[in-house]
């Protein structure tokens, strides 16, 4: 259970390989910059990329180190194997969980303890912020007499999201102090090293149905005595250089997460956000960037403006908010992404000379942002103002969320025009023509707003004739009252109640009401639940009047359910909500911040 920034199970978690147990919990590292460490709390790799060592290598993911395994001799002289693997056949073998005692996500850094009868092992991790590099400390914190520990390095070198057989040529090995270097990529110290060199085939992930085959570069060996440790590296980049001792990397990470959690004025379950927050920042060639999601997201323009508020002013990190809004903002013109991206780069800026008072960043980028929804809207764009209304059109219609979205940035460019000493008259007038066109079109006969108008007749196959308006109860329509410039702010929010009704679930809102045609609500299908919309919604709630309280109690149960101290990508539409997609998604974690001060 959560308990401010520590969350605990216990052994009928941990020994229990289902998706509602310890198989189906997950735990992440990051290292600051696009590179991972990733598993379950049971031990068991349920997916290609769940690795100790992910590295990102010029834009790309490679997994390295797939586990240290670890086996115990016991002062009887018994072998006691505390790694968890499946293979091709099914066969759980050796199965360590089942010896797991507990499992702590303390401060986001990971810690297991097995017991065996009178001998406890406790492991823990860490990866240095900052630097492609694990930190793995194996400790006897209670035996009878000195036991040896071994870890069998179990390796691959490989893009993180395919898999790699014996059939190629095996990792090339090249000893080094301590351990050794694996396929001149990384290297891996402790004491006691063997090498070996030996294939392990037919290894699966039950998640993904992949199987793969894993070499074991050596093993490490040490008589540890009660209160002593095992302590292995493995590191990327400069393998010359070797990393300061296990122990200190974790000191070092447990004190960077005090005070990430201390400029976040985090309190209570905040905590788990801030420290979850951080997980998404990254420092790239380029600058601050964010990471849409673990395992498979990468950074994408329109997720990280959507989650630009929780994500840095939530957090009390504005000056990285600052240098990532610069180069954005002057990278987006050559940028392809979502059509909605540039419209959440003009709100994110906006928020963020609101909340800062910053008028030399709007004096900065107002021209620049000016420039670019001119380039994206007068081009061979996806997007174009339709001439006779002032409202953006798509192949597909006018979407109520993209125009309620471009009724926002109009009257935020007028902002931030002002703001920074330029003529704002022209986006003004836009916003005005805009939001009255907005709040002509987009009312629906039921009480709702249509979630789009003027699209082709064929998109709806139970629409009447030529009628190309899609009354579907959606939520994208919520952006129209909780955006601070949306179009429906101080208009009638019976729709929001009727939102409430047909789309609230506790982990957020779905995509389309149970009773709509082509409801589906499992897996990504229509009417899946994304839970950052719960964001959007509560905004929307207390634009008119509604009462918002209570609102993040399912999804602060949910920061143990899925991914552990974080948030899931979406869930199903129908009870219980299974979490899907990516366990740890940055736009719900970043809307639960940002709401968090108001809704407690």
């Amino acid at each position: 259970m959560p308990q401010n920034d520590h969350f605990t199970f216990g052994p009928q978690v941990c020994g229990t390989l289902s998706t509602d147990a310890g198989a189906g919990r997950e735990w992440l590292l990051t290292d600051g910059l696009g590179g991972y460490a990733s598993g379950t709390v049971s031990g068991l790799r349920t997916r290609r990329q769940h690795t100790l060592l992910t590295v990102d290598d010029q834009g790309t993911r490679r997994a390295a180190l797939v586990s240290l395994d670890l086996t115990v001799t016991l002062p009887s002289g018994a072998k006691v194997t505390l790694g968890t693997h499946e293979w091709e056949s099914g066969a759980i073998a050796p199965a360590g969980h089942r010896h797991l005692e507990s499992f702590v996500l303390d401060r986001g850094l990971p810690r297991w303890r097995w017991r065996i009868g009178d001998v406890v092992i406790e492991r823990e991790l860490a990866l240095r912020h900052g630097h492609p590099s694990l930190a793995v400390v194996d400790r006897v914190v209670s035996a009878p007499a000195p036991v040896t520990l071994a870890a069998a390095a179990m390796c691959t070198w490989r893009d993180a999201h395919a898999s790699r057989h014996a059939g190629g040529p095996a990792p090339t090995m090249t000893a080094a102090a301590g351990g050794a270097i694996v396929a001149g990529a990384y290297r891996l110290a402790g004491p006691g090293w063997q090498p070996s060199g030996v294939w392990h085939y037919g290894v699966r992930t039950r998640e993904d149905g992949a199987v793969e085959d894993l070499w074991l570069a050596g093993t490490f060996y040490r008589q540890v005595a009660p209160g002593e440790s095992l302590r292995i590296s493995a590191w990327a980049g400069d393998l010359a250089e070797e990393p300061p001792p296990p122990p200190v990397v974790l000191a070092a990470e447990r004190e960077r997460a005090h005070r990430l959690v201390t400029a976040a004025k985090a309190e209570g379950y905040g905590e788990s956000l801030a420290l979850a927050a951080d997980k998404f920042v990254i420092r790239a060639a380029t600058g601050p960037d964010v990471i849409a999601g673990y395992p498979w997201r990468g950074s994408d323009l329109s997720t990280t403006m959507t989650a630009y508020e929780g994500l840095f002013l939530d957090t009390g990190r504005p000056e990285e908010g600052r240098e990532l809004l610069i180069a954005r903002t002057r990278a987006a013109a050559g940028t392809p992404g979502p059509p909605d991206a540039p419209l959440w780069l003009v709100h994110a800026v906006d928020r963020h000379v609101t909340r800062t008072g910053d008028s030399d960043l709007a004096a900065e980028l107002a021209a620049p942002l000016a420039r670019l929804m001119r380039q994206r809207l007068t081009g061979p764009g996806p997007l174009a103002v339709d001439p006779g209304d002032g409202l953006l059109r798509t192949a597909a219609g006018k979407p109520v969320d993209v125009n309620a979205l471009w009724v926002n940035a109009l009257a935020a460019m007028g902002d931030l025009l002002s703001e920074g000493g330029y003529d704002d008259g022209e986006p003004r007038a836009r916003h005005a023509r805009a939001r009255t066109s907005f709040l002509a079109a987009f009312p629906a006969p039921e009480g709702w707003l249509h979630d789009v108008v003027e699209g082709p007749a064929a998109t709806y196959p139970l629409g009447a004739g030529a009628h190309t308006n899609d009354p579907s109860l959606r939520p994208g329509q919520l952006l129209a009252w909780s955006l601070p410039h949306g179009p429906m702010r101080g208009q009638d929010g019976g729709a929001v109640g009727a939102i409430g009704s047909a789309l609230l679930t506790p982990l957020g809102l779905r995509t389309l009401a149970a009773n709509e045609y082509g409801y589906r609500g499992d897996g990504d299908q229509d009417g899946a639940v994304l839970p950052w919309l719960i964001g959007p919604y509560a905004d929307a709630c207390r634009a008119t009047g509604r009462p918002v309280e209570g609102l993040l109690t399912g999804l602060e149960a949910h920061l143990a359910e899925y991914g552990v101290g974080s948030v899931s990508e979406r869930a199903d539409g129908e009870p219980p909500h299974r979490a899907g997609g990516c366990p740890f998604a940055a736009k719900p974690v970043a809307e639960m911040l940002r709401l968090r001060g108001g809704l407690e």
